[in-house]
């Protein structure tokens, strides 16, 4: 890893909230994800299994948690498994964890090599009644590999048939919505990053450049800051292209007179910044620009103004909605007639804002979280608000990193230029 080491009481605090919330003589099993081949002999880099560096802080393939907290030999109530260094294989790919480097990273005191788990897993669960088995589940997935998790949970079935099953997901969608003190330490780390970041950009962007000549920039910034990378697919997209949500191609060039939305991130600590910030290539908003930006930015401002605990996801985006017909009428996007006529199953403002305001934020960028029960303290949201106008090949979209409180919000990107005058007086210099 390139980051420096976390503080194991994020995973301690995590693992507790965890344990508190499991049936009595239970025990919850948690793998790592799989390594994926591309081709040839080749893998795909490794990208740990979320719910398992959420409990653990371990990012080594072929790990494992066995939490058993009704365990009758204290010793094994938390289990860490890995994999056995070995000299040969260490030569090739790098070191193993040992077992005091992995206590240190995640606080667990006992760890059993994956070589003898077996010998010692099946008298565990014979004791026990109910058997938590882990699995994505996060809203958005579109994945239907038979990954790990799934392979495991069926292996499990077939050996112990009469057990009590539960999922442990559900448990985790909850409580991974909620981030405490010592996470939000992790992610401003990584968001602090990005708004280093971001300001290399507004000194290097101007006429002539390349899409990815900036990208190539975030990452030479990202790595120069220990960030592990991006925490997702820089979207560099200037001109017309910024009308596309997930342009990821980032090959053109950026033009004089035209803006260039970025969407981008850090990660750090596997914990993910998502920042987004609509600019001029030249230095200056244009008088129509400058209008539709400041539009954009007074709807990034509301939606911050009613992100707090108790609202849904529902009333949320409704209330935002009606804030944006008002705005698109004042800008001229909209007629009166447009609003009075509009379909209430698709506003007629989602000709120019056609994506949701906010997702949950954290150690995956769309992270776990209720979609569906009020807003609660402790979650962290995007706000990202939008305006496509196909008609003028103009797309802006500004993006910051709330953690709701129990008073309101804080954003964790308020340090980071986001106005007129402040992007084009730090192009200026």
């Amino acid at each position: 890893m390139k980051y420096l080491p976390l503080n194991p009481e994020i995973f301690i605090q995590n693992r507790k909230r965890f344990i508190e919330r499991m049936d009595k003589n239970a025990i919850a099993i948690f793998n790592s994800n799989d390594e994926l081949p591309t081709n040839g002999d080749q893998l795909f880099k490794f990208k740990q299994n979320s719910d398992l560096f959420w409990l653990t802080g371990v990012e080594q393939e072929d790990s494992m948690l066995v939490l058993f907290p009704d365990n009758p030999d204290p010793k094994y109530r938390e289990v860490l498994v890995l994999v056995r260094p070995n000299e040969l294989k260490e030569k090739w790919d790098g070191h193993r964890l040992r077992a005091g480097e992995a206590t240190a990273m995640s606080g667990i005191k006992t760890i059993v090599w994956l070589d003898v788990l077996e010998g010692i897993l099946q008298p565990w669960i014979h004791l026990a009644d109910t058997i938590y088995l882990n699995s994505n589940e996060n809203d958005r997935k579109a994945n239907w590999v038979p990954v790990r998790d799934y392979r495991y949970a069926e292996l499990m079935k077939q050996r112990y048939p009469l057990h009590n099953y539960k999922r442990s997901a559900r448990i985790l969608k909850e409580l991974r919505g909620i981030k405490t003190a010592l996470e939000i330490e992790v992610l401003q780390k990584a968001i602090d990053i990005t708004d280093n970041t971001f300001r290399r950009l507004l000194k290097f962007i101007k006429p002539g450049v390349m899409e990815y000549e900036i990208e190539a920039e975030i990452y030479h910034s990202f790595l120069s800051q220990r960030a592990t990378g991006p925490g997702y697919g820089s979207i560099l997209a200037s001109g017309d292209r910024a009308r596309t949500l997930h342009y990821v191609e980032n090959n053109q060039e950026c033009k004089n007179g035209e803006l260039i939305l970025m969407d981008f991130g850090a990660e750090y600590g596997c914990y993910n910044a998502d920042l987004t910030r609509t600019i001029p290539v030249n230095g200056k908003f244009g008088r129509r620009q400058k209008t539709v930006y400041n539009a954009c930015l007074h709807l990034h401002h509301y939606a911050a103004s009613i992100l707090k605990p108790g609202i849904s996801i529902v009333d949320y985006t409704e209330k935002i909605g009606d804030e944006a017909t008002i705005i698109f009428q004042k800008i001229g996007l909209l007629k009166k007639s447009d609003v009075k006529n509009e379909d209430p199953e698709n506003r007629a403002y989602r000709k120019y804002l056609y994506h949701g305001i906010s997702h949950h934020l954290g150690i995956d960028v769309h992270d776990l979280g209720t979609r569906t029960e009020p807003i609660k303290a402790g979650m962290v949201f995007t706000i990202e608000p939008g305006i496509y106008i196909e008609e003028e090949q103009m797309g802006v979209r500004i993006e910051n990193n709330f953690w709701v409180t129990r008073n309101g919000n804080k954003d964790l990107m308020k340090n980071i230029p986001v106005t007129v005058e402040e992007i084009e007086a730090l192009m200026k210099k």
